[in-house]
């Protein structure tokens, strides 16, 4: 085995985000203590834990919206813990949140062009003269079509429904080249007939595009289904990080959080 060889399999070892000890404390309280644990390149590590168990504020760690009382992010070998959120964006993160955060008077494809645009580089244009890029206009194209919004392209994104809405914000992301992507709760308000849909598309982040996957989500169906490993939190601190099964049959699990039902 060559040098090049070792360096790639070391790089693939490599855990694609790792926290050390992250804490952090608001008014006296604390609401995240201690967490430690690591994510593997293109890994779906499903994050669950009952209501302020933690799970939103530790995302808002991650992407950089909230700074650790206590504890390291790394990215890579690449400390950032104290890189703003549009730092931790350029260094190939990317987050969606609870509430849909989509330009609705824009339209998709002006949605995704700009998420586009920023990861090549290009000026953050909102006008006509931004269709100038054409590679960034058929990236953007391209990733409409990924989440089969290709017909909905000239849509303002503020008629759509809010399940393609969703489809849209994984656009987005696709579009933006990140290599780590945190959904939070991407289920939300979603029906249950368009669940499945989402599932799958949200499943190609990693089978068909090669990303790491973070994802907080409230249906236990839809993070066994799909995650590789699931961290449990409980009152701010790790219960376990295993597989779905290893979980689903831990009666520390079971007694904080999913019930002797399962």
């Amino acid at each position: 085995m060559d040098q090049l060889e070792q360096l790639e399999q070391l790089e693939q070892l490599e855990p694609a985000l790792r926290v050390e000890d992250l804490s952090l404390a608001i008014g006296g309280a604390k609401i995240l203590d201690g967490i430690s644990l690591s994510v593997n390149k293109n890994e779906v590590l499903g994050i669950i834990g009952p209501n302020g168990a933690g799970k939103t504020s530790l995302f808002n760690l991650l992407s950089g919206i909230r700074k650790p009382s206590r504890g390291r992010i790394y990215f890579g070998q690449q400390d950032i813990t104290d890189l703003a959120p549009h730092e931790r964006a350029k260094v190939g993160l990317a987050r969606t949140f609870q509430t849909s955060s989509v330009f609705n008077n824009l339209s998709c494809l002006e949605n995704v062009r700009i998420s586009a645009q920023a990861a090549h580089g290009k000026s953050m244009d909102l006008t006509r003269n931004a269709y100038g890029y054409t590679e960034v206009v058929a990236k953007a194209s391209e990733c409409l079509e990924k989440v089969g919004l290709s017909a909905r392209a000239k849509q303002l994104a503020g008629s759509l429904s809010h399940g393609d809405k969703r489809r849209l914000e994984i656009a987005l992301v696709l579009a933006s080249n990140s290599e780590i992507v945190l959904l939070d709760e991407p289920m939300a308000g979603m029906s249950v007939e368009n669940i499945p849909e989402l599932v799958e598309i949200i499943r190609s982040l990693k089978t068909k595009h090669g990303k790491t996957v973070l994802i907080v989500e409230h249906h236990l169906e839809v993070v066994l289904g799909l995650a590789d490993r699931v961290a449990v939190l409980n009152y701010g601190e790790l219960l376990i990080c295993d597989t779905p099964q290893n979980v689903i049959n831990n009666p520390t699990v079971q007694s904080a959080y999913i019930g002797t039902a399962l």
